[in-house]
């Protein structure tokens, strides 16, 4: 049986790792920030001994507050794994990465593939970058797995958050010139589960619920999903709500690796959503 650790298990996705790994009946370890920093050397040796796959779900997760941070995001993002990945190399397990859309500029009209070459425009996508970099170059036997619109039945994302505003606004505004693929935290986590008992090789690999849509579309069919009026969703534009990071205008994310591989193809993002919000109870209503 394969063991497993779940580092950042606190997280939407660590959580959700959690549930897949012992729905299946999995010898799994989740790991909380709390309970193991992942930047301590001695914790990580012997966090990692006796196990077989590492998924690090840890990281610095404040886009904007990386603007005026970068030196501790970086820590946190690149540092911090390439640590665990140098552990897993040490104790001859396999490591699962974390990362994300925003290692890319962001400028494409087709989806990125793994490829293709990286330029975050923000600290945040910096220091992820540097965090592939680093696992990459560890010697483990190491994936990346970059993932994007994240959202699950905990922590602060954007399907929780229209949930919140349903309640506590008439109508709401919201971009429609940045597109991605939403993705549940749960349907990822049974894919970096397959991932990880698959042997494929290593590597970099995206991971994201099939189709696209923009942040207005995703608002309007969590709207449908609460039983409210979709039309109180209005668009906007990304240049009228200024943020400290730059936004990606175009995050999706091809799969044609990971299918390639023979790996489960996650289902379109609609039909997670509705998934999700039929298991996921009040957890996803903000």
């Amino acid at each position: 049986m394969t063991r497993w650790l779940v580092t950042g298990a606190g997280g939407q996705l660590g959580a959700d790792l959690l549930r897949v790994l012992a729905a299946a009946s999995a010898q799994v370890t989740g790991r909380t920030h709390q309970e193991l920093d992942i930047a301590d050397r001695g914790a990580l040796a012997d966090a990692v001994r006796g196990v077989d796959v590492v998924v690090n779900a840890a990281g610095w997760t404040d886009v904007d507050g990386a603007e005026s941070a970068e030196v501790a995001a970086h820590a946190a993002n690149a540092t911090a794994p390439g640590l665990v990945a140098q552990a897993c190399a040490a104790a001859g397990a396999t490591m699962i990465h974390l990362s994300t859309d925003y290692v890319f500029s962001g400028d494409a009209t087709t989806p990125y593939r793994e490829e293709n070459p990286t330029r975050p425009r923000s600290a945040y996508g910096r220091s992820k970058a540097a965090g592939e970099r680093a696992v990459l170059a560890s010697g483990a036997r190491a994936y990346v797995v970059r993932a994007a619109w994240l959202y699950g039945q905990t922590g602060h994302n954007f399907v929780r958050t229209m949930a919140r505003l349903e309640r506590e606004r008439d109508t709401v505004d919201v971009v429609a010139d940045q597109h991605g693929s939403p993705t549940w935290s749960r349907d990822l986590a049974a894919g970096l589960v397959a991932l990880g008992e698959s042997g494929v090789s290593p590597g970099v690999y995206h991971c994201t619920n099939a189709g696209d849509t923009t942040w207005f579309g995703l608002a309007r069919a969590v709207f449908s999903e609460l039983g409210a009026d979709p039309d109180r969703i209005h668009p906007t534009t990304t240049d009228r709500y200024p943020r400290p990071a730059p936004r990606p205008a175009y995050s999706v994310l091809s799969a044609v690796k990971w299918q390639a591989a023979g790996l489960p193809a996650l289902r379109p993002w609609r039909a997670a959503l509705i998934e999700a919000f039929r298991v996921g109870g009040e957890g996803l209503r903000g």
